[in-house]
Parts: C-alpha cells; sequence; structure tokens
C-alpha cells in the first residue's frame, strides 16, 4: 500500500475506534452497537478495491480485539473485518465514480448482516454463546439498521478524503469525491444512469444543422432534376 493510505487508514481507524468505544458504545442502544469502524472499513475499500479492503480490516479488527474492553479471543473481530473488507471491495465501481446510492447502501445492509454472522459464527466455534442470549434476529435487525443510519454521513466522507489523499481527479471534478450525505439520501431511492435522453439528442444545434443541411442538399438536387426534365420534354 502507498504511504497515504496507510497514513490516512491508521488516522481514520483510530479515529473510529475511540469514536466506537468512548460514544457509541454508551449509548446503550437495544440490540447491536452502531459499527463505526465498519464503516470506515467499507468506505475506504470501495476505493483502495479488494486488496486494501482486506488489509485495512484486518487491521482494523485487530485494534478492536485489543482494545478495552474487548471481552473475545483476540483475532476473532480481525478475521471478521478481513473477510467484509475484501468482499466489500469487490463491489468498487470500475470507472472510480458512483453513480447512485443503491450500491453502496446495498453493500453497507449485507456487510453489517455478514459481520454480524460471521462473528457469531466464529464465536460459536470457540465457545462463546453471547449472541444466543441475546438474540440473533434483534442482532441483525438492529446492526442493518443502525449502520444503514449512519452510513450516509460516514462513507461518503471516507471516500471523499481517499480519493482526495491519492490526488484523484474525480474528487475534484465530481465535487468533493461525488458522494456527499445529501446526495446519498436524496438517491438512495433511484438509479442515475448518467445518459441524456433521447429528445435531448435530438434537439442538439450540430444534429440539427446536418439534418438540415443534407434536407437542403436533397431539395436542390431534386429541383435541378425537375428542371433537366422540363427543359428535355420542351426540347422534344
Amino acid at each position: 500500500m502507498h504511504l497515504n493510505r496507510i497514513v490516512l487508514s491508521t488516522c481514520l481507524v483510530v479515529f473510529a475506534l475511540v469514536v466506537q468505544v468512548c460514544v457509541l458504545a454508551r449509548l446503550q442502544l437495544p440490540g447491536a452497537v452502531p459499527d463505526l469502524l465498519l464503516l470506515v472499513v467499507l468506505g475506504l475499500a470501495l476505493v483502495y478495491g479488494h486488496t486494501g479492503g482486506a488489509l485495512i480490516g484486518f487491521g482494523a479488527g485487530l485494534l478492536a480485539d485489543f482494545a478495552p474492553p474487548a471481552d473475545h479471543a483476540a483475532g476473532r473481530y480481525a478475521l471478521v473485518l478481513c473477510v467484509i473488507g475484501y468482499l466489500a471491495g469487490l463491489a468498487k465501481p470500475e470507472t472510480g465514480q458512483l453513480r447512485s446510492a443503491t450500491g453502496p447502501m446495498l453493500v453497507v445492509v449485507a456487510a453489517a448482516i455478514g459481520a454480524t454472522l460471521l462473528y457469531a459464527g466464529v464465536g460459536i466455534l470457540v465457545g462463546d454463546d453471547a449472541a444466543r442470549q441475546v438474540g440473533l434476529g434483534k442482532l441483525l435487525f438492529t446492526a442493518a439498521l443502525y449502520d444503514l443510519l449512519l452510513a450516509p454521513f460516514a462513507v461518503p466522507v471516507i471516500m471523499g478524503l481517499a480519493r482526495r489523499s491519492e490526488n484523484d481527479p474525480m474528487a475534484d471534478s465530481a465535487g468533493g469525491g461525488g458522494e456527499g450525505p445529501s446526495r446519498w439520501i436524496s438517491t438512495a431511492g433511484g438509479v442515475s444512469t448518467g445518459r441524456p435522453s433521447r429528445m435531448s439528442r435530438l434537439r442538439r444545434p450540430g444534429r440539427a444543422a446536418r439534418i438540415g443541411s443534407q434536407r437542403g442538399g436533397l431539395l436542390a438536387r431534386t429541383g435541378k432534376s425537375r428542371t433537366a426534365r422540363i427543359k428535355g420534354v420542351k426540347r422534344l
């Protein structure tokens, strides 16, 4: 990974972990806890790809495993975020620019559900049945809901910072990364293809001028042929 990626990823992961432990974990919300660390991994993976997403996810999960008050086996959350970061990196857009917020929102929901299931599954293997006591269905629903509500305010900012750190021209041409929170909220219900309509293409002045010139040339040739025919008839 590039030096800019390492520095930015480390700063974002540490900041997210501090907010997670000191603020979000103390809200005492029903069910799961909003996972800002997961959203940081998703935002960076959607910019850096599957390899960067896997490395960042492993490092972020390893820090979370050792951060107090950790009460689970070390490496458990590192495995979860490594897999989630890799899979989320596979959803990176080929052009580097998102056309709508629908895709990333689906990635967030799938990641929240997948991380909860994978974490609970690894816990069962090591003898931790805390997920069963709380209720797996409740954890899945609340995890997806909390992360989905937090994603429009966290993921686009993270993606914009990641693109600016690499001097990506997409970050400037699209207006600060192209994924602002307001754009995510306003376009979550629809997909923008970015293609002009047929009527707008037909109304282009260049096309109209070409059609007019073609019609004028056709009328001129038709008039000349008619004049020649009339002259031939008169001669006869």
